[in-house]
């Protein structure tokens, strides 16, 4: 078995902004000798998170209405109060989702479901740098 690691960057606006990064994975498994392994890809940071979801307008409003829900950014947030930054929800929501995912591929292919994509989730409340984290097992 192999090991192979990368980085995906990414400019984000924040405010759970959700972005497809499916295309973006596949071609780093393009370009490696393996074709039958898994790929995980995992956020640094505390306010980010992977998901899989069906990437389509309805869906990523209603996912962003979803987490408005579960974690409003308008209640007060002891991690606020101690470090007067303001994202206390957005730490509750990457949370909750988590900061990695990992997908099997066989013959160089994620097998992801006919409309299931990968996405970033960034919940900060401001735009961000970010450098996501690809690693590669196989064969």
């Amino acid at each position: 078995m192999a090991v192979y690691t990368a980085k995906i960057e990414l400019s984000t606006r924040g405010d759970s902004e959700i972005i497809d990064i499916t295309s973006r994975l596949q071609e780093e498994l393009a370009r490696l000798p393996v074709k039958n392994g898994i790929l995980t890809v995992f956020v640094p940071g505390s306010t980010g998170g992977i998901i899989t979801l069906e990437y389509e307008p309805g869906l990523i409003g209603d996912l962003q209405e979803a987490f408005d829900r579960l974690a409003p950014r308008n209640m007060p947030y002891r991690h606020d109060r101690a470090w007067g930054d303001g994202n206390g929800h957005s730490h509750v929501r990457a949370s909750l989702v988590g900061p990695s995912l990992t997908v099997p591929f066989v013959e160089g292919r994620m097998t992801l479901g006919t409309w299931q994509q990968v996405a970033f989730v960034d919940f900060d409340n401001r735009p961000r740098r970010r450098s996501l984290v690809v690693q590669v097992i196989g064969e």
